[in-house]
């Protein structure tokens, strides 16, 4: 006589404390992943080299995902509370904003919050119009107020690889500021090395994929991969000085796409047909 004992199916997820799974499986996003490391640079391989500072305007359809979610959730959160949480918990550096745009001041976290906020005197009226003293509001930093961000990167042609190539130096967030009732002006908060330290975070934090949900992509892919819509506003040049020192409107634009331009243009050059 053939006995057959057949197993009850055994459940391939289980659920534990009160946290519900609304998904497919648990997802583990990209807390495992590791950055790509950059290629070794002889200085003897480098034949060519410049220096260029692009802007990521946020609000722009392509850096949407550097903007949002306003809320986190899901292990989304936006570039600028990944960046924050990263210093607060010591895992980055900042540097404050000089005129030369050189990282030689560090910025403790605690100078640096003091300096995000501010505080504005408000005066203060009685029922007839009279004035009768003031007060001091604070305003705390926030920030969806970041709606932008500012790359140093250096371009170079490798004679090893016999290819152009580029290095993202170090990253800037920028908010604006009112000039005037018409007017707004970028203002630099701090500067961040785009270091080993910086990119573990960066790949650490999960970004959307518009594309697919279940290819997670991370903050140092999009710069990796270079998904992202920027535009140059300066390159190294002897004046030291960005392009909207000397060209405004349109002009401006059409010197960003030359810079760029110029630069597809010497590594064609490069070779011979």
């Amino acid at each position: 006589m053939l006995c057959l004992f057949i197993d009850a199916p055994k459940a391939s997820a289980q659920i534990t404390g009160d946290t519900y799974n609304d998904g497919l499986y648990v997802e583990n996003g990209t807390g495992m992943k590791k950055f790509v490391p950059y290629p070794e640079i002889r200085e003897a391989d480098v034949l060519w080299k410049k220096r260029i500072w692009r802007e990521i305007d946020f609000r722009q359809k392509m850096n949407l995902p550097f903007y949002y979610p306003r809320d986190a959730h899901q292990n989304w959160r936006r570039f600028i509370d990944v960046i924050m949480d990263a210093l607060k918990e010591g895992r980055c550096q900042a540097y404050e904003v000089t005129v030369t745009g050189e990282l030689n001041n560090p910025l403790p976290y605690s100078k640096l919050m003091a300096g995000l906020n501010s505080e504005r005197h408000q005066a203060l009226f009685d029922d007839y119009g009279n004035k009768i003293g003031d007060t001091v509001i604070s305003i705390s930093f926030k920030p969806e107020s970041v709606t932008r961000l500012r790359i140093m990167e250096d371009w170079y042609f490798d004679s090893h690889r016999s290819q152009m190539m580029v290095r993202i130096e170090a990253i800037c967030p920028v908010t604006m500021r009112d000039v005037n009732d018409s007017l707004q002006m970028p203002n630099e908060l701090f500067w961040i090395p785009f270091d080993e330290n910086t990119r573990t975070v960066l790949a650490e934090a999960p970004v959307y994929n518009r594309n697919n949900s279940a290819a997670r992509l991370s903050y140092d892919d999009l710069f990796w991969k270079r998904q992202f819509d920027s535009y140059i506003y300066k390159e190294e040049n002897v004046y030291d000085r960005s392009i909207s020192d000397y060209a405004t409107g349109i002009d401006a634009l059409m010197e960003s796409e030359r810079i760029k331009k110029e630069i597809i243009e010497f590594e064609q050059n490069m070779w011979e047909y």
